[in-house]
């Protein structure tokens, strides 16, 4: 019985992103843009959390999620979790949990003020678009999961100005040099990123921090390969989306017939006379 409430409830999930995902396509603005959609009342973040935000006492914070890190036990976290859970591999999902949780020590680090709920959201569908169910055919990965988040947070009533957010978030994680000087949502689910896929910060992590994430979100064995394999099968099917974007190194590592678009070709060959 359990099952059967679990599996329609993934179903449903589905449905409404799908349903979202559809009405936005058919939207005569551009598709799936950050701002083509308005509602009248909208939940703030106070509203949506379980305690008031000064009010968070640390064993009322580390019972949300883990020793150290604010995460409100609230429908649109464990709704995101789910959908993530119930879609990606454990290797994604378990990547995009330690961003999390690598994005909110960095901000607590920086003293930076960020809605957890919104850079949860962030993290865990900041990787969706290597999912082929939510990969278009055109559109960059990260665009894909960018959209994908934004159409979940709409199921939600989330603030425009806060879906734009997580929306630039998850768009911009690949480029690097612009997201540290945005809005801190932005700025920090690169940071997890680069944290967990790069290694930069990892010796400024405290040690027990880094043990206590690993311990509940584990790395595989080979995740460095795991990982490049995973960008690659994800993106190998619109090799041009790569175009100006780092994620052109992992075809050229993986596909020996992929051939990088030349920047300063394109110049030359345009319909310019000079």
């Amino acid at each position: 019985m359990l099952c059967m409430q679990v599996t329609r409830q993934e179903k449903c999930i589905h449905s409404r992103m799908d349903a979202a995902l559809e009405s936005n396509r058919r939207s005569e603005q551009p598709r799936l843009t950050p701002a083509d959609h308005a509602w009248g009342q909208t939940e703030s973040f106070t509203s949506r959390m379980r305690w008031p935000l000064q009010n968070i006492t640390n064993a009322a914070a580390e019972s949300a999620f883990m020793p150290g890190i604010v995460l409100p036990d609230s429908a649109l976290v464990r709704e995101a979790t789910q959908f993530i859970q119930d879609t990606e591999s454990t290797l994604l999902f378990n990547h995009s949990s330690r961003v999390f949780c690598f994005a909110s020590l960095a901000g607590q680090s920086r003293a930076l003020k960020f809605d957890p709920e919104l850079l949860y959201v962030a993290a865990m569908f900041h990787d969706l678009g290597f999912v082929p169910r939510y990969s278009s055919l055109q559109d960059r990965f990260e665009v894909d999961g960018a959209n994908a988040a934004r159409s979940f947070l709409l199921t939600h009533n989330i603030a425009q100005s806060e879906v734009d957010d997580v929306w630039t978030a998850i768009a911009l994680h690949t480029t690097p040099g612009i997201p540290q000087y945005m809005h801190p949502v932005v700025a920090l689910v690169t940071a997890g990123v680069e944290l967990d896929v790069l290694g930069i910060g990892l010796p400024d992590l405290d040690e027990a921090k880094r043990k206590g994430v690993l311990a509940r979100f584990p790395r595989t064995e080979h995740f460095k390969e795991d990982i490049i394999q995973a960008f690659y099968d994800g993106i190998k099917h619109k090799p041009e989306t790569t175009f100006g974007n780092i994620k052109a190194d992992v075809l050229a590592e993986k596909d020996p017939q992929f051939k990088r678009i030349n920047f300063c070709s394109i110049i030359r060959a345009s319909a310019w006379r000079s």
